[in-house]
């Protein structure tokens, strides 16, 4: 039989080192939010929005909202304008995109076409290989990459 002195102990010092631990800067995990205004584009008003300006001239605006604390998985905000290119190498990721505005014509390999507008989702496998065609778009992208390259 422990006596009740111990367990009290026990229970003490457990409950001593949980609040230090808290108390040396452990954040809490909160969900990440994409709101209506950060959708019809405040979100790219963040001070971590990455603007790119391609060789094409086309500039891209990007916004990461979540990254996983194993690096494999990231989700986000992407705007684009007129863009052309094409996949001969594998996409690389697993990308789920939802459009919010303008929309891609995807032609597989295969030579399959798929018209994606605003409104509609799509995933692309990571094993994808085709020609990505837009007058430009803005969407909300999710990718899981098993090494987390590509994110």
């Amino acid at each position: 039989v422990i006596p009740m002195r111990r367990i009290l102990i026990v229970v003490i010092i457990f409950a001593a080192v949980a609040v230090t631990l808290s108390a040396q800067g452990e954040q809490p995990v909160l969900p990440a939010k994409i709101a209506k205004a950060d959708m019809s584009g405040a979100i790219f008003k963040r001070e971590d929005m990455t603007r790119t300006e391609h060789e094409s001239g086309n500039v891209t605006l990007d916004v990461t909202s979540l990254s996983s604390s194993d690096g494999k998985f990231a989700s986000g905000m992407y705007q684009s304008g007129k863009s052309y290119f094409e996949a001969t190498d594998p996409y690389g990721v697993d990308e789920f995109m939802y459009f919010i505005e303008g929309g891609v014509t995807l032609t597989s390999s295969d030579g399959s076409v798929m018209e994606i507008k605003a409104g509609d989702a799509v995933t692309i496998p990571k094993e994808w290989t085709g020609i990505w065609d837009t007058d430009g778009y803005k969407k909300i992208w999710v990718i899981y990459s098993h090494d987390g390259s590509g994110l």
